[in-house]
């Protein structure tokens, strides 16, 4: 029920306000907040509140799929954060893009749709979570789907998310999934039935060329609804809690701190970095951290912020001749205008192009039950992602990530304001298993590209790392220097009933009642491919748990 107080009073220069009550407060208007909005709203039962900290998706380039290059590292669309520098990784120090509009990470992202391996949601269920195995969560990736392909056993048509074919095709692509079939990587045409072997062409969340972002999708059909309110531009600092009992939000706008009360719950949808972060400044984390910082403790929980796990990619770079890569195109005036008028026109061509167009997953080793690794095959090349021109030669980059990565980071904030950006650290190549993994997955890239008939005619020249380094230390050391995040942070919330986890099976954080978390944070392990589909899936889940209580 809504209830207007708006009690004013001044303190300390800050105009403090307590004003409405609502029954669902969602923190965060990323995917899952994005979700779990549409959800409660179309119930017709509930006045929700969303709060946004980024602004609204009005920046054209948020819609237009290439954007991304515009978006991320944009402070205008990205929070900007950087890692603490790895020494597991050369004191490497990464950009670290998160999502800072309506649609979070989605309206940011490389728009790429794979929802993980099955094997990943039955570990989820063997670790003691309820509902949450692979034939549970399937119902929920269908039903988020507007599968351009059609229904079908794996796939649904009609829902919010549109999931799309790419409307691009380059002949280095084709050449590369050949070469892959020969060492007996398969060809495929679906990723997302549970057992993703193979190499194909990713399909990506655009309808018609346009980015189908969580909030196009998700949130714009609801958003003039009476029983909803957005509040964008407005920072969280913490959670109010009486009796271990989630009672209201206070956040800041406009010079304003402004508290609101949930009369049924509080939704932490932040991401993992976010949602952490918001944790430990309401008082709920590891006590001893959270008292060096004055702040008043809440609820001893050990494991916020821990279990940060990700994908880490290397990019090596491989020249070619006699075929045509994008790089002499998109560094040509002419060739730019060429693909602006096909994108205008046509809706076709690089503009629409995801992060990569071709996806390939395969086993470091034979002694793998089940892939644990990623290809992303861009037909582009650059000495540095996102910053720099292209090269002037024909290139191609066929990035490689351990996508079941044992190495794990945290995030600690580093003071009582939610408003300063926490500690990051990734840890990414911190056990040797790690680091063998990611030294096997650029052997096995060079044997695909330089010891297959496929591409012998394309002279293939090994740019980066070099041929020349060939010991597995020796890749590891090169490689870091050219490594990036896929983007993909999970379990920093982590779901289970062991002494790190966070919140249970039905998403509520332990020991608080009327709270959960529902995000990406909430995965005990990283799922095995990009994450944005399984983040809206639990958003779909937990909107479900929500309505059925």
């Amino acid at each position: 029920m809504l209830q207007a107080t708006n009690i004013l009073f001044l303190s300390q220069k800050t105009l403090i306000i307590t004003m409405d009550e609502f029954d669902y407060i969602i923190i965060g208007a990323g995917s899952a907040g994005c979700v779990l909005t549409n959800r409660l709203i179309k119930s017709g039962k509930y006045k929700v509140l969303l709060l946004e900290a980024g602004g609204k998706d009005n920046y054209p380039w948020i819609h237009i799929p290439v954007g991304y290059y515009k978006t991320m590292h944009n402070p205008k669309t990205d929070w900007c954060f950087k890692t603490e520098p790895d020494e597991t990784m050369e004191n490497v120090s990464i950009p670290y893009p998160r999502g800072k509009t309506l649609g979070g990470s989605s309206s940011i992202n490389g728009l790429l749709y794979i929802r993980g391996q099955e094997r990943d949601y039955d570990i989820w269920r063997q670790l003691g979570n309820k509902g949450w195995s692979w034939r549970e969560v399937l119902p929920y990736f269908i039903k988020a789907e507007d599968q351009e392909r059609g229904q079908s056993e794996y796939h649904g048509q009609g829902g919010p998310l549109s999931v799309s074919d790419q409307r691009i095709k380059l002949d280095i692509l084709d050449v590369f999934q050949n070469a892959a079939s020969e060492v007996g990587i398969p060809k495929v045409d679906d990723f997302n039935k549970g057992d993703n072997f193979g190499c194909g062409y990713f399909q990506v969340t655009e309808r018609n060329g346009l980015r189908c972002s969580a909030a196009v999708g998700y949130l714009n059909p609801v958003k003039n609804n009476k029983n909803l309110k957005i509040e964008t531009k407005c920072h969280v600092q913490k959670i109010n809690f009486e009796n271990n009992k989630a009672v209201s939000v206070i956040y800041f706008k406009d010079n304003k701190q402004i508290t609101v009360k949930a009369n049924k719950e509080i939704l932490l949808s932040a991401g993992s970095i976010g949602s952490p972060q918001i944790l430990q400044t309401s008082g709920i984390g590891d006590v001893d951290k959270l008292k060096s910082l004055g702040i008043e403790v809440t609820k001893d929980l050990k494991g916020v912020g821990k279990n940060l796990q990700d994908h880490l990619m290397f990019r090596p770079v491989f020249k070619v001749r006699n075929i045509k890569t994008l790089n002499k195109k998109i560094n040509s005036v002419f060739g730019k205008l060429l693909i602006g008028l096909e994108y205008v026109f046509l809706r076709r061509g690089p503009m629409t192009m995801g992060a990569s167009q071709l996806c390939g997953f395969a086993k470091s080793d034979e002694t793998r039950e089940t892939p644990n690794l990623q290809f992303h095959i861009q037909p582009i090349s650059t000495d540095k992602l996102g910053g720099a021109n292209l090269h002037d030669f024909d290139a191609f980059t066929p990035t490689v990530a351990n996508i079941r990565p044992t190495s794990r980071g945290e995030i600690n904030i580093i003071s009582s304001d939610s408003r300063d950006n926490p500690k990051i650290k990734m840890n990414y190549l911190s056990t040797d298993e790690d680091r063998k993994v990611a030294a096997d997955g650029i052997k096995l890239i060079r044997k695909i590209v330089m010891e297959t008939k496929e591409f012998k005619k394309y002279e293939p020249e090994e740019y980066r790392p070099g041929a020349h380094i060939q010991e597995g230390e020796e890749i590891v050391k090169a490689c870091s220097h050219y490594a990036q995040t896929i983007f993909h942070p999970v379990g920093t919330c982590k779901m289970g009933d062991d002494n790190e986890a966070v919140v249970s099976d039905q998403l509520k954080v332990h020991g608080i009642q009327n709270l959960r978390v529902i995000d990406a944070s909430i995965m005990p392990n990283i799922t095995s491919g990009n994450t944005n589909a399984p983040t809206i899936m639990i958003a779909e889940k937990g909107a479900d748990m929500i309505l059925n209580s």
